[in-house]
């Protein structure tokens, strides 16, 4: 049995459309959320004077009234004083919330002056 070269070419090309429009429709698939899936992200609100929140770590600030952070005696200004608190990743699917002057963070926090004439070095 014997196919002439145009019949070829159009059955090619009926069979390309058809693989291409299949590639399309499972990459859109793909790139869509699952039907029932939680959102994934975080969601970080500080309501309130003097509230602070982060979706992510908090480490070396100072927060209040000539609070400040420091370098440790005898080492040079702008080092790290010891270690700090681990990184950690964002809090995803959660939410971070700090109110009414309150102190909120997704991930680690640490070496933080909190209050009126905090220090930490």
């Amino acid at each position: 049995m014997w196919v002439d070269l145009e019949a070829a070419n159009m059955a090619a090309s009926v069979v390309g459309a058809v693989v291409a429009l299949a590639g399309l429709t499972l990459s859109v698939w793909q790139l869509l959320p699952a039907s029932g899936a939680a959102e994934v992200g975080i969601r970080v609100q500080a309501t309130g004077p003097h509230s602070v929140a982060a979706g992510g770590d908090i480490t070396r600030n100072a927060f209040g009234a000539r609070s400040k952070v420091g370098s440790a005696p005898g080492s040079a200004p702008g080092s790290p004083a010891g270690p700090s608190a681990p990184v950690v990743g964002p809090a995803e699917g959660r939410q971070v919330e700090a109110v009414d002057g309150g102190l909120a963070a997704g991930g680690a926090m640490g070496r933080n002056a909190v209050g009126d004439d905090a220090e930490v070095w």
